[in-house]
C-alpha cells in the first residue's frame, strides 16, 4: 500500500461518554440454553487451566 500524500491528522475527539451512563456490563441470559452455554464456557476454562497445570507438573 502506497500513501498518496502526507498523513492526515485524526479528527478531534467527541465528547467523552458520561461516567454515570458507563456503568458495568450486564450479561443477558434469557434462555436456559444460553445459561448452559455461558456456565459451560466458564467451567471449560477452569478445567482447561487445571489440565494444563497438571500436564506442566507431570512433565517437569
Amino acid at each position: 500500500m502506497v500513501r498518496e500524500g502526507p498523513a492526515q491528522t485524526p479528527p478531534p475527539p467527541n465528547e467523552p461518554y458520561p461516567a454515570d451512563q458507563a456503568g458495568g456490563a450486564e450479561v443477558i441470559l434469557n434462555t436456559p440454553l444460553r445459561k448452559w452455554i455461558f456456565f459451560g464456557g466458564l467451567v471449560g476454562a477452569i478445567v482447561l487451566v487445571l489440565a494444563m497445570s497438571l500436564v506442566r507438573l507431570g512433565s517437569g
